[in-house]
C-alpha cells in the first residue's frame, strides 16, 4: 500500500492534505493517467492545437495522423510520373545527379567523390538541372 495526497490529485475540492492508502495496481494506473495526460500536452504543443482535439469520435488521431484520399494519392502518382518523365528529359549526367541527391540522399561531397569529379561542378550540374526541370513541369502544366 502506498500513501497518496488527494490535494494533489484534486486541487478544487481538497484545500488541505488528505492522505489516502491504496493498492500498488491503484498508484500505478494513477501515475500512467498522469504520464498520458503530460503526454497529451506535449502533442497538443508541439501540434499547435491549443485547444482539445479529444472527442472520442478518432478526430484527434485523424487531425495528426490523416490518411490521404484517393484524389490525392492519384494527384501524387501523377505528379510523380511528370517528375520522372521531365527528369528522362534531362541529360543524362544531371539526371543521374538529381536522382542521386535528392532520391538516393547523397551528398554532393559523395557524387563527386563516387564520379571523381570536382565538388562545384557537381553542385552547378544539379543547380541548372533543377532549373531546367522546373521548366519543364511548368510547361507540362
Amino acid at each position: 500500500m502506498q500513501k497518496i495526497n488527494l490535494r494533489e490529485l484534486y486541487p478544487d475540492v481538497y484545500k488541505t492534505d488528505v492522505f489516502v492508502d491504496v493498492a500498488e495496481e491503484v498508484l500505478a494506473a494513477i501515475r500512467g493517467q498522469e504520464q498520458d495526460d503530460a503526454a497529451y500536452e506535449r502533442r497538443k504543443f508541439r501540434h499547435k492545437a491549443h485547444y482539445s482535439l479529444n472527442r472520442e469520435d478518432g478526430i484527434e488521431n485523424d487531425a495528426l495522423n490523416r490518411p490521404l484520399t484517393p484524389e490525392e494519392i492519384l494527384e501524387q502518382k501523377q505528379l510523380r510520373e511528370e517528375v520522372y518523365a521531365a527528369l528522362m528529359q534531362l541529360t543524362a549526367i544531371q539526371a543521374r545527379r538529381i536522382y542521386a541527391r535528392f532520391y538516393l540522399g547523397m551528398t554532393v561531397a559523395e557524387i563527386a567523390r563516387i564520379e571523381g569529379a570536382d565538388r562545384r561542378r557537381v553542385w552547378e550540374s544539379i543547380r541548372r538541372g533543377l532549373k531546367k526541370l522546373a521548366r519543364l513541369l511548368d510547361t507540362a502544366r
